[in-house]
């Protein structure tokens, strides 16, 4: 077992595992229509990017955000470019939110992280409305932060297991 624990392919994959899961999940696009649930949606990507910036942003590049910000909008059919600016807005925040933060703690991590996505869905909702015209539905995107913001605790602590195995495989 220990010599599967120095694998350099293990090394290797762990390192570029939230990559891989950030671009899986952009070019899939959850869905949970097939669940008749109307009113339950969150963003994936949005945990995925504010937990991985804020924790540790060497495993996420803004150049890889930023592509994947224009794969999304390619899925979702969205004027290109409007996701990759949410995204890095996204970096940003979270990057002041890293330098600004003595002692980390999941409470205000928690608490930021539904500040930051109502201001990214509101940049977003008034580039989409007022700039392009597009009907946007306002109840989606309320519950769509509503549910990114509950499921912030589910995915925090997936998300910091793999940061740990990550940041041991790295020492090792």
């Amino acid at each position: 077992m220990s010599s599967l624990n120095k694998s350099p392919f293990l090394k290797i994959f762990l390192s570029y595992l939230p990559l891989i899961i950030l671009f899986f999940s952009v070019f899939n696009e959850f869905d949970f229509n097939y669940l008749n649930l109307e009113y339950f949606a969150f963003n994936f990507v949005h945990l995925l990017i504010f937990f991985w910036t804020l924790r540790n942003p060497d495993q996420l590049g803004y150049f890889a955000i930023f592509i994947a910000g224009i794969i999304n909008d390619v899925v979702i059919g969205i004027p290109i470019g409007i996701s990759s600016l949410c995204y890095l807005l996204l970096c940003s925040v979270t990057a002041y939110i890293r330098n600004i933060t003595l002692s980390p703690n999941f409470i205000k991590d928690w608490i930021s992280l539904l500040f930051t996505i109502l201001l990214i869905n509101s940049i977003q909702v008034i580039i989409l409305d007022l700039i392009f015209l597009l009907k946007v539905d306002y109840l989606n995107y309320l519950i769509n932060t509503g549910f990114t913001f509950i499921f912030y605790p589910i995915f925090f602590v997936i998300f910091n297991f793999l940061n740990e195995r990550i940041s041991y495989q790295a020492n090792d």
